[in-house]
Order: structure tokens, then sequence, then C-alpha cells
């Protein structure tokens, strides 16, 4: 496919292509999806300079498990550009907050740090876009009035439509106005339907490595070993330089690491500490993961973010828990994200009391 010209139709077959290969068929809505996705990878490739009509926008919206990633996987490795780029928002507003850090000094720090990150970029794609909390809600608007202004053009995915962000109503209204300018810029796409693809493909084998992750309960020393993991011993304990803090590690055995949940998530972390951990460690296992209701929601949601970045980053999970999935997802005031989580977990193999590794089936089968 050139660069000089998209045929819409040919466009929209690589999705189907894709779907095919995957074990799938692209449903009613998201066929939707792609043809506004074929309209904005036509529009990309006519476009032509910074004082060229800039193509507009898209902010797809939907529950989890419709294909919202997938779609943007496949839109961004097709779209006609290399003036492209890809990022996790979660991700990319961690690498945004260490550059504007740099230059908060100045008067236009934003601007300088959109600069160091995005140079030359003029087609964004932000996956999993949201906003909860009341102190980044500010500088994640700073950041959209300067990518509107550079003329970078956006597709971001979300589980939730732009009136959904920053929920809370005490700050709300704090954001609106943000709100209103992404539904001028952006053309809003709602990606519904009750089917979750993130099941796993039609052969039963895991598409990716965090699916080849386990969850185990309540994780005797028979069911860890039958699925490839020691025990560790206490002289295994270990601390881990994370930037300029540390962490406790029940073992660090060359790619793997092994963490208590109360060490990662019932203490003071953030998501930059997980992901300076991913950059040193493929295989993480996560032992005494407790039932909701027994922690506070800090904890409740660093666990949240863990599973959000080891999906991403595509990191093998091992998860030890004290329930089944859905017992230990239960109760009032669970991150606002929960469905996407459990979506998530669900995706990992089990193994329950009576069962060995070599029994396994999907987290939230039968539960």
């Amino acid at each position: 496919m050139g660069s000089e010209h998209v045929d819409v139709g040919r466009f929209a077959e690589c999705f189907e292509d894709a779907a095919r290969r995957s074990g799938f068929e692209l449903d009613a809505a998201q066929v939707r999806v792609v043809d506004r996705l074929a309209q904005l990878s036509a529009e990309i490739s006519r476009w032509r300079g910074l004082f060229a009509r800039q193509p507009r926008g898209v902010y797809v919206w939907g529950p989890v498990g419709r294909g919202k990633s997938w779609l943007m996987n496949v839109f961004y490795e097709t779209v006609p550009t290399d003036k492209k780029h890809r990022v996790h928002f979660h991700d990319f507003f961690r690498q945004f907050h260490t550059a504007y850090s740099r230059h908060r000094k100045k008067r236009r720090a934003v601007d300088f740090a959109v600069e160091e990150l995005l140079d030359r970029c003029r087609l964004l794609c932000f996956d999993e876009f949201h906003v909860h909390d009341s102190g980044d809600a500010m500088l994640i608007s700073r950041l959209f009035t300067s990518l509107f202004e550079k003329k970078i053009t956006l597709l971001a995915t979300s589980n939730y439509p732009p009136s959904g962000l920053l929920p809370n109503p005490i700050y709300h209204h704090l954001f609106v106005p943000m709100i209103e300018k992404i539904e001028r810029t952006m053309d809003v796409v709602e990606l519904a339907g009750p089917r979750d693809y993130r099941g796993r493909s039609w052969s039963g084998e895991p598409r990716s490595r965090f699916e080849t992750g386990v969850y185990v309960w309540p994780g005797t020393d028979e069911q860890l070993r039958d699925v490839g993991l020691e025990v560790p011993a206490e002289e295994e304990t270990t601390v881990l330089d994370v930037g300029d803090r540390r962490i406790r590690a029940l073992a660090a055995r060359g790619d793997l690491v092994w963490f208590d949940f109360f060490e990662l998530c019932d203490t003071a972390r953030s998501a930059a500490d997980y992901l300076i951990l991913i950059g040193r460690f493929t295989t993480w296992v996560v032992s005494g993961l407790p039932r909701f209701e027994q922690v506070g929601r800090d904890a409740q949601q660093r666990f949240s973010n863990v599973v959000d970045i080891l999906c991403d980053k595509d990191v093998r999970l091992f998860l030890v828990a004290a329930a089944p999935l859905d017992e230990v997802l239960r109760g009032d005031g669970l991150p606002i994200d929960i469905g996407r989580i459990a979506s998530r977990l669900s995706l990992l193999s089990a193994v329950s009391p009576g069962e060995s590794g070599r029994s396994r089936r999907r987290a939230a089968d039968r539960w």
C-alpha cells in the first residue's frame, strides 16, 4: 500500500484478513469503526504538511474486550505514514510527566515536553485513555491542548465516553472544557456489543506471553510445583533498587521476580516503579493476593495498575490467590476499571483446589 493513495476498500480488507488470522469475523459494530479508520488512513495519506487541513481525530470507546486495542494495532501497522507513534496512555503519561519535570521552569514546559517526546510525530495513537485523578486531569488538559495546537492527529481508545472522563462528581466540572474540546476536535465512535473478544483463540492456545500465565488458588506447594514454580526459600529474599526507592522481593531468579502482594501493592508505589521493574524481569509471580474487601482502595488500585502494565508489556504473570477470581474482585468501592482488570485476568489459566497444573482452564471459567 503506497503512501500516495489509500484504497479505502482494500484498507478495510486488511482488518478482515487480520480477524480471520485471529480466528474470528468482524461484527457490525467493529465494521463501523473500521470504516471510520479507513477514512482516517485515507486522509493521512493525502495530508501534506502543517498548512494543509489536518485529519480529524477519532475517539473509540466501549466496554472491555470489544477489540479496541486490536483495531488500533491493525490500523497502526497499516496506516501509510512513518510519522506515527503508538503508546499505552499509562506509559506515555509517565514519560510525559518525567519530561515535563525536566522543563517545568520554562514558560512553555508542556510544549517542550511534547516536542521532546513526539518530535516529527503527526499521528499519535493512545490506547486505553482514561482520566481518574483530579491532579493529573489539569496536566492532561494542557497536554491535549498542546497536541491539538501542534496539529498532531489523535486516535484514542477508552472504556469511557468523553463525558465519562474524570467521573468523580467533586472534580468532574474541572475537566468539562477539555471534554468539550475532545468532542469538537475528534469523532467519537462507540464500539458497543455484548461479545468479549479477549477469550482465547478458537484453538485454545494463548495468543500472547501474558496469556501463558496462571491463576492459582489457594497455592499449595504441589500446585506451584505443577505450574513450574518453587516456593522461595527465606535466604532468597532480596531488596531491589527502583529509581530512588527500594522494594523487597521474595526471590529474583534470572528474568523471574516473586513479590508478596502487600509489599508490591500495599506500600507507596507508583506506575513508574512497576515499569522500571518490567525492564528487568519478564516473568512475575505475585503471591498472597487477598480478597479485595480485605484491603484498602489504594492497594486495589495499585494492583489494577500492575495488571494493566504487565498485560500491556506482555509479561508472564503467575497469581497465587486466596480465592477464585470472582471472589477476589468483589466488594464495595472497587477501582473504576475493575471490569477491564477482571477481563484481563480471565485470560490466565487457572488451577484450583484438587487440580494440578496439568488440569487448567481459564481463570473465569465456572466461577
